[in-house]
Order: structure tokens, then sequence, then C-alpha cells
């Protein structure tokens, strides 16, 4: 990707992040980034192309996230299976909150195009390729069944803390419960 479209990109989900999807417009992606006027629509001529490449770099920025927690540590317990996972809750409900609320944005958007439906399922696929080893690793008998209900719970417990942020959140207790409700470990 060139750093013209990085730029962009990362500036659309600054828009989208802060502002919401009715902010996102090519206007507001070149104020955003700092370039002339015209600079978006030149590298995405319509809106529906400037989503989709949104979504490509939120699926590479949130790659890199996981790979940076996950990379530094793999899971050797079921406990730090849960603390893994929770400090990705905590980051992406912190630090990079900007981001998460871009990709509900565009989560939203994706209800009414395939197109984006198909490069979520991609990328959740992707996800699954961690995340059922280490489930089947721990015991789970049903790995790709439990790898969604670990995908619901750490998307409800992002939803509440974006929507109601508790200062003192702790994720991790509640994904421990539940892994172990899903695995002999």
């Amino acid at each position: 990707m060139s750093d013209r479209r990085e730029q962009i990109l990362d500036a659309a989900i600054a828009v989208l992040g802060t502002k919401g999807l009715r902010a996102l417009t090519h206007r507001a992606v070149d104020a955003q980034a700092g370039l002339p006027e015209g600079s978006t629509s030149n590298s995405f001529r319509t809106r529906e192309a400037l989503v989709g490449g949104i979504l490509d770099r939120l699926v590479e920025i949130e790659t890199a996230v996981w790979l940076r927690l996950a990379g530094q540590r793999p899971p050797r317990s079921l406990e730090q299976f849960a603390q893994l996972i929770g400090d990705m809750v905590g980051e992406v409900t912190g630090p990079a909150k900007a981001l998460t609320l871009a990709r509900h944005a565009i989560f939203h958007e994706a209800a009414f195009h395939p197109g984006l439906q198909e490069k979520i399922r991609a990328a959740r696929h992707r996800l699954a390729a961690w995340g059922e080893p280490w489930l089947a690793q721990f015991g789970s008998t049903a790995p790709a069944a439990d790898y969604l209900t670990v995908l619901a719970l750490i998307d409800g417990l992002v939803a509440i803390q974006l929507a109601c942020p508790e200062p003192d959140f702790d994720p991790t207790p509640s994904i421990l419960t539940t892994l172990r409700g899903m695995t002999t470990a």
C-alpha cells in the first residue's frame, strides 16, 4: 500500500472513529489527512470504494495489534489465553477506541453490502486460524463453535465498555469463566 493511500485510510478511520459514519466524506478525509481537496477522491472514486479500503486497512491494523499481543506470548494456559483476550479487549476499548468505533461503523455499513460481508468473513476466518487451535489445545471439543462464542463475548464486552465506560473495567474474569465452560483445561 502506498504511503498516500495509507495516509488517506488512516485519516478516514479517524473521521469514522471520532465523528461517525455520517461525517465520512471525501472532503472530511482530505481535511483530516491535511491533503489537498480531491486527494481522497483520486484514490477512492466512490464512497463504497473508500469504505472497502477502510475495512481492508482496519483488518491490517487489527491483525498487527493481535500479532503484537499474541506473537509476544502465545498462551500456555487457559488463564494466559483469557488474559491475552482481555488485553486485546482493553486495547480496543482504550488506546484503540477510535479504531474500534470505526470498525463498528463499517460493520453497520456491511449489513447492507455483501462485498463488505465477504471481506469481514475472510478476516474472521484468518483470526480463527489462531483461536480455534488454541481452544482445541485447551480441551474444547467444538473449537469452531466455541471460537464464535468467544467472538460474541468479546463483541459484547467491547460494545458495553464503549457505550458505558467503566474506569476499572477488567474483562478477563468473564472471559476466563466462559473459556472454562468450554474446555477441559
